[in-house]
């Protein structure tokens, strides 16, 4: 450890400044799952920074979130320790963490402390769902009399992409054609070898109250789409999420707003099988409340999928996924809308079981 002990020597601040950055890793480091943690272990062996610590010394030290923070520390020391922690992060993935590192060593600094928020008080396992498995997804947009549709495609492509999902299309099918390829695709999920890490099923298309519509007219229920994927029928998602993004009307109300004087704009018995609610761990994401309709432009295409494709561009992957909406929901609650020069609003709505928080 000599070489790191002259670094530590000749870095600005000297030990006061490893002090702040050891308790900064350890903070960042201690939000990981036991899992995680090995998983950054064995990532560090690998990162292509020098020195490299030897596996000695991940074994003697870094055994604990407190013993890796002192290593990382005292073995890279700044401004390499958060670019070190930036690499493995980015592999591990944490976005959430990753964030407030990212690009620290650039200005040779510590990220300063952040408050602590839900997700960063962590007592156990139970705090992010693990998303290092398979991201897959079903896309279904129906096309016909649906102008703007198809820039909604090529939205939600791109963002499937940017959020690390294999997805599988389904555009313009009649109802035999959907019930078919969402049948197969939640088939293939039981059926797959790999281990799942997130479900996600986008629907676009034309709807009603607790349906949408098919090009030939045919009704589907979403309960029954929901319930394809619950603990029961898709054991392979059981404790995984699932998420749902609805772009579909439910039904015809228009909201034209208020006028408001704001400026516009264990259990202890291990003998006993573990029990899973038969849904649970659901997020479902609606563009507009029961029995009103939902907007869509005929050149830019829906409302909702517009504004996620915007905030993305802001947020990245770094919110969890009710934040991430909530945002959404904040760009279009605040923006004008008008049907045939009639103001009309629209509020988005979010139903969840999650358990755990979700960062793509």
């Amino acid at each position: 450890m000599e070489g790191a002990r002259g670094a530590m020597e000749g870095a600005p601040g000297g030990a006061p400044a490893l002090e702040e950055l050891q308790s900064r890793l350890q903070e960042t480091l201690g939000v990981l799952s036991p899992r995680e943690l090995r998983t950054f272990r064995l990532l560090l062996k690998a990162v292509d920074e020098e020195p490299r610590v030897s596996p000695l010394q991940l074994e003697l030290e870094g055994g604990s979130a407190p013993g890796l923070a002192r290593l990382l520390a005292r073995h890279y020391y700044l401004p390499a320790a958060p670019r070190v922690l930036a690499k493995v992060l980015r592999q591990l993935p944490r976005p959430d963490l990753l964030a407030r590192w990212q690009g620290a060593s650039d200005r040779d600094v510590i990220p300063r402390k952040i408050v602590k928020r839900s997700y960063d008080c962590v007592e156990d396992e139970l705090d992010c769902y693990d998303l290092s498995g398979a991201r897959r997804a079903f896309l279904l947009c129906v096309l016909k009399d649906r102008p703007g549709a198809r820039q909604d495609v090529l939205l939600m492509q791109a963002w499937l992409g940017q959020c690390g999902f294999e997805h599988t299309p389904c555009i313009d099918p009649d109802k035999a054609e959907l019930l078919r390829k969402i049948t197969a695709f939640r088939d293939g999920l039981n059926e797959t070898k790999d281990e799942i890490g997130c479900c996600l099923v986008t629907l676009m298309s034309h709807g009603e109250n607790g349906f949408i519509k098919m090009k030939d007219g045919g009704r589907v229920s979403l309960e029954d789409i929901f319930e394809m994927f619950n603990n029961k029928n898709c054991p392979a998602l059981q404790e995984k999420p699932k998420i749902f993004i609805i772009q579909a009307c439910r039904g015809e109300k228009r909201d034209s707003g208020v006028e408001t004087d704001d400026e516009p704009m264990d259990s202890d018995d291990y003998q006993e099988k573990r029990r899973l609610p038969t849904f649970s761990d659901y997020f479902i994401i609606y563009p507009t409340q029961p029995d009103h309709v939902a907007l869509r432009h005929p050149r830019t295409g829906s409302v909702m999928i517009e504004a996620m494709s915007e905030v993305f561009k802001q947020c990245g992957t770094k919110w969890h996924i009710a934040d991430f909406f909530t945002k959404v929901n904040n760009r279009v609650v605040h923006t004008e809308f008008h049907l045939r020069d009639d103001p009309v609003k629209v509020s988005l709505v979010m139903e969840s079981t999650l358990t755990k928080s979700v960062y793509f």
